[in-house]
């Protein structure tokens, strides 16, 4: 038999539950929910000194209390908050869980404490100084939910209810590093991904594919996932197709990541779709200058790439051929094309991204070999957000803003909500701003949505908007959809882009 450990998520208990493990009781499974500490109280205050390490020992309890029967196997399921402590007590117990259920949550790591998986990070900057670990972080209000993750999907009545039972978060638990010995790393894991809350199969192969070391251990065939098409809080409002998964992951289904292809390389990696001109290449601190074969001052186009990218990533954005490839053509078509690699490492970067950005584009203006009133800015993927300081307040010498496979709003679990770094906002201030967007057909569907936002948006406010097609295009088509299509799009957006960085102006 199948025994279900259910550890639950911040400011929740074991109500939350209460659908869910009445479908899996009636399916044949045993079902213990863990009571945390301080957290299965509605509006209880926390008792003095609940940690991390309190709720790892609740969890604890309830796994020594399940039989150990030869044909009893436990199954740990850990949502939001909640995996940390389920983890933590599977490493001191590896020998009795069968199965880990990262429930639309993180990775724990040893020595970080959960606060680092928190989506708000206004908050998180906020505690990270917090003095004593006995205080209480209080629940959030109705309409603050959305905040810790989208509540799509989830029926009125049971978010009333949600808000009527929460409790207030005992802050050690958030603050607490975790420890981990690695006994628990064998144990064979299942993600649950809620594609409602910004975080699909898709994107995580690709994340996978940039090669930060810490995610190539998703590869593992030990590790499998499954999607629901909801927000953050699948037990009230997939409840079925919830016990369903469960019981799948249980028998070791569900999706396995493709390990990355050392001797091909990854996809971003992989040569440009197109022969690109050889042109010189200037090299100033994390900026490069692609020079056209001109002795007048030229326009400007500076590529923004996307991310977050790992810090130690090599080579880095700059070099990707991807990049490097419309760099060397708009040098080829007669303007300088620019290049940086900005510090977007996490998504709480991207205020020092921005800082990099503009920094770097009035180093491009300040260049003798630039037309400083002739520039164009061209964002790519996750940098797309950072085009939200450039459409909000647009300089009169910026001349156009291109967009490729972009972001336009933060994702719901990332935790910016609050911040500026919001094209779809942002756009209405445009004004005549000439915007380029090259939109891919195969887009995963959390950011197309975000790209269907912004030009409902743009249309609302009647922004000059040119959306180029790639009906048959993935995120990062240029170096792994080799078509004609794919050619014929980036040359559009090439001399559309440079048209309008040139404007009256001849090549």
């Amino acid at each position: 038999m199948t025994a279900f450990i259910l550890v639950s998520g911040m400011f929740t208990g074991t109500h939350i539950w209460q659908d869910t493990a009445a479908r899996l009781t009636a399916r044949g499974a045993e079902v213990h929910t863990v009571a945390l500490t301080g957290l299965d109280a509605p509006r209880a205050a926390a008792a003095p000194g609940v940690d991390l390490e309190t709720h790892i020992a609740d969890v604890l309890a309830v796994i020594d209390s399940v039989g150990a029967a030869g044909d009893r196997r436990i199954v740990l399921v850990g949502h939001d908050y909640g995996i940390h402590p389920a983890v933590g007590a599977a490493d001191r117990r590896a020998e009795r869980v069968d199965r880990i259920v990262h429930l639309d949550s993180g990775l724990p790591r040893d020595g970080v404490p959960a606060l680092a998986a928190v989506p708000d990070q206004s908050l998180r900057e906020r505690l990270a100084g917090a003095a004593g670990a006995d205080g209480v972080l209080p629940p959030p209000a109705h309409e603050e939910w959305p905040r810790w993750g989208s509540t799509a999907g989830v029926p009125d009545a049971a978010l009333d209810r949600l808000t009527a039972l929460a409790a207030p978060q005992p802050l050690g638990t958030l603050l607490q590093p975790l420890r981990l010995t690695g006994a628990v790393d064998p144990v064979p894991t299942t993600g649950v991904l809620c594609t409602g809350n910004g975080t699909s199969i898709e994107l995580v192969q690709m994340l996978v594919r940039l090669g930060d070391p810490a995610l190539r251990p998703l590869t593992d065939p030990r590790v499998s996932f499954f999607e629901l098409p909801t927000g953050h809080w699948p037990m009230l409002s997939l409840p079925a197709e919830l016990t369903d998964v469960l019981l799948r992951a249980a028998a070791g289904e569900g999706h396995r990541l493709e390990p990355v292809d050392d001797t091909e390389g990854p996809g971003h990696l992989r040569p440009f779709l197109m022969d690109v001109p050889d042109v010189p290449r200037v090299r100033h601190g994390n900026l490069d200058l692609y020079l056209p074969d001109a002795e007048e001052p030229r326009p400007a186009v500076v590529l923004v790439h996307g991310g977050p990218v790992p810090a130690d990533a090599r080579p880095t954005p700059r070099d990707w051929p991807g990049l490097t490839g419309y760099a060397r053509c708009v040098a080829g078509d007669g303007a300088v094309g620019a290049l940086l690699d900005h510090r977007l490492h996490d998504l709480g970067d991207f205020e020092r991204a921005a800082a990099d950005v503009a920094a770097a584009v009035e180093a491009v203006r300040a260049d003798p070999r630039v037309d400083g009133d002739r520039v164009a800015l061209w964002f790519f993927s996750g940098g797309g957000l950072i085009a939200a300081d450039w459409l909000d307040a647009p300089p009169a010498w910026l001349r156009c803003l291109a967009a490729t496979y972009p972001v336009l709003a933060p994702l719901p679990n990332w935790g910016l909500s609050e911040s500026r770094f919001r094209p779809v906002r942002a756009v209405a201030n445009a004004g005549a701003l000439p915007v380029v967007l090259t939109r891919v057909g195969r887009e995963m569907p959390e950011i197309a949505a975000t790209v269907e936002e912004f030009l409902a948006a743009a249309k609302d406010c009647g922004a000059d908007v040119e959306v180029v097609d790639v009906p048959h295009g993935h995120h990062g088509f240029e170096t792994i959809d080799l078509t004609d299509e794919s050619r014929t799009a980036v040359r559009h957006a090439l001399r559309t882009v440079l048209d309008h960085a040139f404007g009256e102006h001849a090549r």
